[in-house]
Order: C-alpha cells, then structure tokens, then sequence
C-alpha cells in the first residue's frame, strides 16, 4: 500500500501540468548521491513482480467487467499464471523459475492450469531463472517465440514544468472511454485491423487497480494516452500510444515525464520498461535515461506434454 504524499515536486501529480513541447527529459541519467542498482536476481524479481502484478489484476479487472470470461490467476511455486482468454496477450505466466526452483510437479500444475481452459502455454522467463529452468523447458517441447528488453532506472522527480501548450493530467474515472480510444488510435497503426481488440483491451486497462491513466493534450486537444502501474515500490511504464496526427510533438516525452514525477510522488523508487530490443521505444527509453537489466525470453509449448495433460 503506497501513502499518497506531498514532496519537493509541488503536490499530487493529479493535477494538470503545463509542458513545453520541446521537453526532452534527460532529468534521469544522472546518478549523482544514488546508490548503483545492480542487474541481478534481486533486481529481476522485483520487476518480475511487478509486471506479474499488472497482468494479475488486468485478469481480475475484466473478471469483475465480463465474469463470463473465465478471467483469472493462480501462483504456485513462486509463479504467476494468468489466464485472459485464449487470444490475449495476458495469458502467460511471469516468475517462472525466478523464486523458487522450478519442478516437474510444478510445471505439470501450471501446464494443466492452460490446457484446461485450451490456452497456449506461454511463459516470460528471466535469464536470471537460470539453466535448470530452460533445461526443463526444452525437455518439455517448448520453443522461443519472442524477445524483450526489460530496462529500468532508479525513480527521481522530474524539474518543474514550464509553461506551454502541451499539457498532461490524470485521467478522471469518466475520462475511461476517452483514454480507451486514444490508446486503441495510437496502437492500431502498429497493429492493422486490430483496433477493437485494442479498444476493449484499454477499457480494461483503465479499470485495473494499482493503475493511473495518463492523458496528454496539445491546445485543448488530447492526443496521447499512457497508464502507470505500481507494486512494491517499482513504477511500470506502459500503453503509451499517440495518435498518428499528433506524432513528433513532444507527447510521449511529457508522458514520461508526468509519470515519473508521479510515481516519485507515489513514493516508488524503481521504474520499469519493457520493450522490443532494438526498437524505437528502447532508444527513446534509453535517451532518457532507463538502463537494461536483461534480455528475456518468451518460451511456447509446441505440444501437449503427457503428465500435463494426465
């Protein structure tokens, strides 16, 4: 439980704040009087966590919308397995092997937790879960599917915002659609033919617990929608989308900026990103002074192993 606090920023970041256009937040790549944040286990449990937390109560969020969805989690063997119907991108564990060796028996719960609902079996995996987890993983048939930059950098509050055109604020719970929209625009560019997916997929988002949406707008006129989610102390920046007519303008830099002065705020101490590696959000996350921790890897069942199926 976080304790919402006044601190040397000016007040609550739910306020409307006012940002240059031109901001370019570089306020993060210094370290002076911070201790160094070591990528290691203890560091990649902490942001594991925290992802699986989102994913977790995303699950419940639209258990509570739609209960006949199914939509639900379990944690065994130090793992979060989170089942959002069978297409989400929800539907996959976090931890696995991160806190508490991973076993036949356990896997076998975790597997059986998927292929009763006829979901892939899909797993995010740190490097720090170590050899004797991918070992098992691929004496079980599974396969890499995907890579992922996982980035961080230690919390600090932003310099006071200038006044200007573009500002940012947290959306207000009637403000739900508003952000859902912005968000599915944003995405949908990268994602053809997917933008009803995306848009049911943001309502959801923006009626998750231990998550704030973000809204930015240029002259009144909102182009910009990103949502902050916070466990134990890590702040997870995610779902930071701009419309394609808005892009180039400084919104997703002034995001980023609301959001870290928010989560100071909030009392977090780390900031997590997830990106693809090489890509253009890693640059940006990079620039502004978020390090990578690790490379992790996305592993799929190619085929039902006989003691899951039973």
């Amino acid at each position: 439980m976080f304790h919402v606090e006044q601190s040397a920023c000016g007040g609550l970041a739910h306020r409307a704040l006012n940002l240059q256009i031109t901001l370019a937040p570089r306020w993060c790549a210094n370290y002076h009087g911070l201790a160094m944040i070591f990528a290691d286990l203890a560091l990649s449990r902490r942001l594991e966590a925290a992802e699986a937390s989102a994913c977790a109560l995303f699950a419940e969020a639209r258990s509570r919308a739609v209960p006949s969805s199914g939509a639900c989690s379990i944690h065994p063997a130090g793992t979060t397995a989170v089942f959002d119907g069978v297409d989400s991108p929800c539907t996959q564990t976090f931890g696995l092997g991160l806190f508490e060796e991973l076993t036949t028996a356990s896997l076998d719960l975790i597997e059986q937790f998927f292929l009763e609902r006829e979901a892939p079996v899909v797993h995010e995996v740190s490097p720090f879960a170590g050899v004797g987890t991918l070992d098992l993983l691929c004496r079980r048939g599974y396969r890499p599917i995907e890579l992922s930059s996982v980035l961080y950098q230690a919390v600090q509050c932003p310099p006071p915002a200038e006044e200007g055109p573009l500002r940012v604020r947290l959306a207000g719970p009637q403000e739900a659609g508003l952000w859902a929209q912005l968000s599915a625009r944003g995405w949908a560019g990268e994602q053809p033919g997917l933008e009803e997916f995306l848009l049911n997929f943001g309502a959801v988002v923006a009626a998750r617990t231990q998550s704030y949406c973000f809204l930015a707008a240029i002259d009144g006129k909102p182009g910009a929608a990103g949502v902050l989610s916070v466990h134990e102390g890590v702040a997870l920046f995610g779902g930071a989308a701009t419309v394609p007519e808005m892009r180039r303008r400084g919104l997703q830099n002034a995001l980023l900026a609301e959001r870290m002065r928010f989560a100071s705020e909030l009392g977090c101490d780390l900031a997590m990103m997830v990106t693809l590696p090489g890509s253009d959000s890693q640059r940006n996350a990079q620039r502004n002074g978020f390090h990578i921790a690790y490379t992790r890897t996305k592993w799929q069942m190619q085929a039902a192993y006989p003691a899951a199926t039973g």
